[in-house]
């Protein structure tokens, strides 16, 4: 162990300490750290600029981060630590039996079968209402912009961008993937360094999660096409699974 040297630079790219009197946001994409700032100058508090954060990190990191993740909190407030479990249950018709019966001898990468309920749009709104200042349409604000308007891909998003492109292109090959192409490919291949992409479909769902407080990701009309899309593709994901769904105090 060494002791704490402001000035000392042990990583390939140098990295200074930084210090901040009102707040400070880190993440791997500047966009989504500036949408945290903007949140803390709104006067929200650092339950408001995570989540701020986390949304708009599914718009301009698609390559790390989606709206159908799980999500974990762990808070200090008031003196007391509180945490917060947002992961998804596995659908109860999902068994090993069912896994063997497609042809698999283990979970399998892609597909429905490693498909859990998403967790992150209820802890959002969960965790707002017990310690946000701010109403989670205010919070969603940037991501909605981002995702209608558009950004410019970084030289590291671009990368893995492409990446996942070369790869889904010659894995992914059954008709139930073609939407992630229409979405993330539109034009037949990735988007390239400082070209500009935006999501309208993206926005629209965040706008609703964010005007229902989640309800409508779980119980409204983008349930009903998630259940619908599982149900023609040979999903396990039912409605009462997905309308059950409850985050955990823990």
């Amino acid at each position: 162990m060494f002791p704490f040297n402001h000035y000392r630079k042990p990583y390939q790219i140098a990295r200074n300490s930084v210090y901040a009197k009102n707040g400070m946001v880190a993440t791997s994409q500047p966009l989504a750290a500036q949408a945290g700032l903007d949140i803390l100058k709104k006067g929200g508090n650092a339950v408001d600029a995570a989540i701020a954060t986390a949304a708009c990190l599914t718009v301009v990191e698609p390559t790390s981060n989606g709206i159908g993740g799980d999500a974990f909190a762990i808070v200090w407030m008031k003196d007391k630590l509180y945490g917060l479990n947002g992961s998804g249950r596995a659908p109860e018709s999902l068994s090993i039996d069912a896994v063997k019966e497609k042809g698999f001898k283990k979970i399998p990468t892609y597909g429905w079968v490693p498909v859990t309920v998403p967790g992150a749009p209820a802890l959002w709104a969960d965790l707002l209402e017990k310690f946000g200042n701010l109403s989670l349409k205010e919070v969603l604000e940037p991501a909605i912009t981002y995702a209608s308007e558009g950004y410019p891909l970084s030289p590291i998003l671009a990368r893995f961008w492409h990446k996942a492109y070369q790869k889904f292109k010659t894995q992914l090959t059954d008709d139930k993937f073609n939407a992630w192409f229409d979405t993330f490919a539109p034009l037949g291949k990735a988007p390239q360094v400082g070209e500009l992409w935006s999501s309208i479909d993206h926005a629209n769902t965040l706008h609703e999660i964010a005007k229902t407080n989640a309800e409508y990701f779980y119980h409204g009309s983008l349930a009903k096409e998630i259940i619908q899309f599982s149900e023609e593709t040979g999903g396990f994901l039912k409605a009462e699974v997905l309308a059950s769904h409850q985050t955990e105090w823990v």
